[in-house]
């Protein structure tokens, strides 16, 4: 390789014609090389580039081979099989023991229905015709109709009356994850409980009505609103206004659940107006009142140690 004299005393190498020099600018004071030439090294790189190409082949041809194998083609429609088939048994007994299509039906809601909703349960008084819309003898979904039962209400009172008792802890200096969650754990035992006591009174007392389990999960969830109002409201403005707030939520739901179970519950005598006679619908009756009657003694055990 030829070698050239520079003004500043160095050699210099003399690149051949077929190598291509990035940088040739040269400093003006000293003549020294700023940059080394690195032509070299990305030929190489490029040579490797250019023998990848034969390995990447090969493999697919050894991949073209694994699927052409029969044994791994039966193996794989195999496992498709199963996979399918533990799908299809996974969601048949989900559906059996949570009725996942029933579920979408309470929550199929819009903000119109949540308004309106929460309006009738805080003031119920104005409210006239309590009957729940049907189409094709199956109940129309909750956002054509504010009668219609919803979980979407019930889930969020629940969710947000744990996160209100959060902040009336909090206020107190009483506050601790141990404890927010004794509250949560606690109010979501005693609906259960409720729910329960209730399908175990309609069996004995032998009611033929349409109210499933989730229907009395739903009514029995509508509590949480006027809790929210009453701890909110003593909150605010102190232990009196709680009580107020309390009793008038308490009114309201009593009123709600009177004039929507009496309904379910006593159907054969409200559809045609006539009074409530024998033993069989007094003790509806009497089941009636007493779903009603627990739910202000629930908002009042659930909320009552919040405000101090």
């Amino acid at each position: 390789m030829d070698y050239t004299a520079s003004p500043g005393g160095f050699r210099q190498r003399k690149l051949q014609p077929n190598m291509r020099l990035r940088n040739s600018s040269m400093d003006g004071s000293d003549g020294s090389q700023l940059f080394d030439d690195t032509s070299g090294a990305g030929s190489g790189s490029q040579t490797g580039y250019r023998n990848q190409p034969g390995g990447s082949q090969a493999a697919g041809f050894s991949g073209q081979s694994l699927l052409s194998d029969p044994m791994s083609n039966l193996a794989m429609a195999y496992g498709s099989s199963l996979a399918s088939q533990g799908r299809e048994m996974v969601d048949k007994n989900l559906d059996r023991f949570i009725p996942i299509s029933k579920l979408k039906y309470y929550f199929a809601v819009d903000t119109v229905y949540v308004g309106k909703k929460l309006g009738l349960l805080v003031f119920p008084y104005m409210h006239e015709n309590w009957e729940v819309s049907y189409q094709q003898d199956s109940p129309v979904a909750p956002r054509f109709d504010v009668n219609a039962p919803d979980l979407y209400i019930p889930t969020m009172g629940f969710i947000t009356y744990v996160l209100v008792a959060g902040l009336a802890l909090g206020t107190q200096n009483r506050f601790s994850p141990e404890l927010l969650g004794v509250q949560a754990s606690s109010a979501l035992v005693w609906l259960i409980m409720e729910v329960l006591a209730v399908l175990l009174s309609l069996y004995l007392v032998t009611v033929n009505t349409d109210l499933t389990t989730i229907d009395l999960l739903a009514f029995s969830g509508y509590k949480y609103v006027g809790m929210i109002v009453g701890v909110v409201a003593g909150l605010l403005f102190g232990r009196s206004a709680y009580y107020l707030s309390l009793i008038w939520c308490c009114a309201a739901i009593f009123v709600f659940m009177i004039r929507t179970l009496r309904l379910k519950l006593l159907s054969e005598a409200a559809a045609e107006g006539r009074l409530v006679r024998g033993t069989r619908n007094q003790l509806r009756m009497y089941l009636t009142m007493s779903i009603a009657a627990a739910q202000p003694i629930f908002m009042y055990w659930l909320t009552y140690h919040l405000i101090r």
